[in-house]
C-alpha cells in the first residue's frame, strides 16, 4: 500500500486525466473538481456530494469503472481509474421472471 500523501496517481474524472493522491478515495476527488457533487439525486436532479465519507449516506454513489452507484467514499484511488458522475439512475434489467 503506498504511503499517504507520498504519490500520485492519474484518473480519469468524466472522461478528462486528473490527478489525486495515492491511498485517498474516490470521493476526495470529486469534491477536488468542479463541479463538485457525485451524483444527481433521482427524484428532483438536484446534485448530491460526498456527506458522511463512511458509506451510510449514499450520497457519494459514482460510476467507477463503469460500475454504476459505486460508493466513492469507500474506494481508495488507483492508477487509471475511470470516475464519473452519476446523473441517472442505473438501468434496470427488466427481463427474467414474471413474478
Amino acid at each position: 500500500m503506498p504511503e499517504l500523501g507520498n504519490d500520485t496517481v492519474t484518473i480519469h474524472l468524466d472522461g478528462v486525466p486528473a490527478s489525486a493522491q495515492a491511498g485517498d478515495c474516490a470521493a476526495s476527488a470529486l469534491l477536488r473538481r468542479a463541479p463538485h457533487f457525485a451524483r444527481r439525486s433521482p427524484l428532483s436532479g438536484r446534485p448530491r456530494a460526498p456527506f458522511c465519507m463512511m458509506g451510510v449516506c449514499m450520497d457519494c454513489a459514482a460510476v467507477v469503472d463503469g460500475v454504476p452507484s459505486t460508493l466513492t467514499c469507500q474506494t481508495v484511488v488507483r492508477e487509471g481509474m475511470t470516475i464519473e458522475r452519476q446523473v441517472t439512475l442505473p438501468a434496470v434489467d427488466k427481463g427474467g421472471s414474471d413474478v
